[in-house]
């Protein structure tokens, strides 16, 4: 197996990659994701990202974990909550600031990698992360359109209850991309959406995103379906 080839604005950040914590966030390659950071040790990481290229990982805690049980207030800065070792690694592509402090990230979406967890030195976590190569293809035709059509039901779903709601999928992309994006945009639960990042294998990964939308849908119930 090939290993991944580690872009160059990245490559010297993963020796020392700044770990940002978030329990209500799951970073996916090539998807943006808008956080706001309020804890001062966060916003040290900030600033140590933007000294390495805007690098950083956004890691989801172990269930249990002081923020696992979901976006509650941070942790004190000298809190180290354990990890989930997969993690979704991106480049700050703009900051904002905002009242009291508190800064507006959008992070966009690079790669997946595994964390190695550093030792500790306040006020922020640090990790290894290695890229991990998801090989492309193997994902048979008829899934793909089951995952298509799951997604259309879906979106149709959410715009019935949010009319501004609309489904973004990129034209002509690999299988992998089209995955990472209807999750991205249709997967609600953060948990959820953690076991979709962990999915290496692509068919699985296809076939677990259908599942949770199909379950979505049934979830929310044919009540909020648009009328005719």
């Amino acid at each position: 197996m090939t290993k991944p080839t580690i872009p160059d604005d990245l490559a010297a950040a993963l020796a020392d990659l700044p770990v940002l914590p978030r329990a209500d966030a799951v970073l996916f390659p090539t998807a943006r994701l808008v956080v706001e950071v309020v804890e001062q040790g966060h916003r040290a990481l900030v600033q140590a990202a933007l000294d390495r290229q805007g690098a950083l990982a956004v890691a989801y805690p172990v269930q249990g974990s002081p923020q696992g049980a979901g976006p509650a207030a941070p942790p004190p800065s000298d809190a180290r909550p354990p990890l989930r070792p997969i993690a979704g690694v991106g480049t700050i592509v703009e900051r904002s600031p905002l009242s009291g402090g508190r800064d507006r990230l959008v992070v966009l979406g690079r790669a997946r990698v595994r964390l190695q967890e550093l030792s500790f030195v306040p006020p922020f976590q640090r990790a290894i992360a290695t890229l991990l190569r998801c090989p492309e293809g193997g994902v048979p035709e008829g899934e793909l359109l089951a995952l298509h059509a799951a997604a259309a039901s879906f979106a149709n779903l959410m715009q019935a209850r949010d009319p501004g709601f609309a489904l973004r999928l990129p034209s002509g992309c690999a299988p992998g991309v089209l995955i990472d994006s209807c999750a991205d945009q249709l997967v609600l639960d953060a948990g959820q959406r953690q076991r979709v990042l962990e999915t290496l294998d692509l068919r699985g990964r296809a076939r677990l995103v259908t599942e949770v939308l199909t379950m979505q849908e049934a979830t929310l119930g044919p009540d909020h379906r648009p009328t005719n």
